[in-house]
C-alpha cells in the first residue's frame, strides 16, 4: 500500500475545556493511526483568532498534524471532521517531494539527542586537572 505524506489542520472550538481539546486531539490522532497511519509530528498551536468569523466563533484552537497514510484514510478522516462537532473547519494538504524532504530532515534534527547538563557533585567539586584530563579524552 502506498504511503503519501500528509499536513492536516484542524481548527477546535476555543470553548472547549483543556481536556475536552486534549480528546479531541487524541480521537484525531487514533483515527490517523487505525486508518494505517502514521503520526509523524504533531504541533498545537493553542488558541488564536480567527482571520475571519466562522460559525459565530472570532478565535480557535489550531493543531497541525503532519503525517503519513494511505490515500484512503483521508476519506475516513475528512469524513469523520464533517460529523464531529469540536472541529469546525479542518484542512488536509498532501506534500509534495521537496516538503516532504524538508520535513525528514527537520524530523532527524529533532531526534537528534541532546546534550544533557551533567548534574553538578556536591561531594567533589571540579578540580583543573579533571578538566583538563577530561579534554584529552
Amino acid at each position: 500500500m502506498e504511503m503519501n505524506f500528509y499536513e492536516n489542520i484542524a481548527i477546535i472550538d476555543p470553548a472547549l475545556s483543556d481536556e475536552e481539546i486534549e480528546a479531541a486531539a487524541q480521537k484525531i490522532n487514533d483515527l490517523i493511526v487505525k486508518a494505517d497511519g502514521e503520526v509523524l509530528k504533531e504541533d498545537r498551536w493553542g488558541r488564536k483568532k480567527l482571520a475571519y468569523e466562522l460559525n459565530r466563533k472570532t478565535q480557535g484552537y489550531y493543531i497541525l498534524y503532519t503525517f503519513k497514510a494511505p490515500s484512503t484514510c483521508i476519506k475516513k478522516l475528512e469524513d469523520f471532521y464533517k460529523i464531529y462537532d469540536p472541529v469546525f473547519k479542518y484542512m488536509v494538504i498532501k506534500l509534495e517531494k521537496n516538503q516532504i524532504a524538508a520535513l525528514m530532515n527537520e524530523l532527524r534534527k529533532s531526534a537528534e539527542p541532546v546534550a544533557e547538563p551533567v548534574a553538578e557533585s556536591v561531594a567533589e567539586p571540579v578540580t583543573e586537572e579533571a578538566v583538563e584530563s577530561a579534554e584529552g579524552v
